[in-house]
């Protein structure tokens, strides 16, 4: 729902990044889909302060305890911040693109 939602309301483009299914701006994915977690790009205050949420882990797509810096994981019942943080990761990919 969230992939849908914000492809239909900002200039992102749904695509793919490490097989699962991600958004896109400027083809860098900001915002991505990953077994029974949401993950969003983010950078300065604003991983900071999502970080420290309820549940959020820095992403390891591996299971390898190698997790990427800039990622932020939630579970998918913790929705009630994703638009607002997704709207974030949109922000700081467009800018650094």
């Amino acid at each position: 729902m969230l992939i849908s939602m914000l492809s239909a309301t900002t200039e992102a483009t749904a695509g793919q990044m490490f097989g699962k299914p991600c958004l896109r701006v400027k083809r860098k994915a900001f915002v991505a889909l990953h077994k029974e977690t949401v993950v969003f790009k983010l950078g300065g205050e604003s991983h900071n302060k999502a970080l420290s949420l309820t549940g959020a882990v820095l992403w390891d797509p591996s299971g390898k305890k190698c997790p990427m810096k800039e990622w932020i994981a939630w579970p998918t019942t913790a929705a009630k911040h994703f638009k607002s943080l997704a709207n974030e990761a949109l922000s700081y990919v467009a800018s650094s693109a």
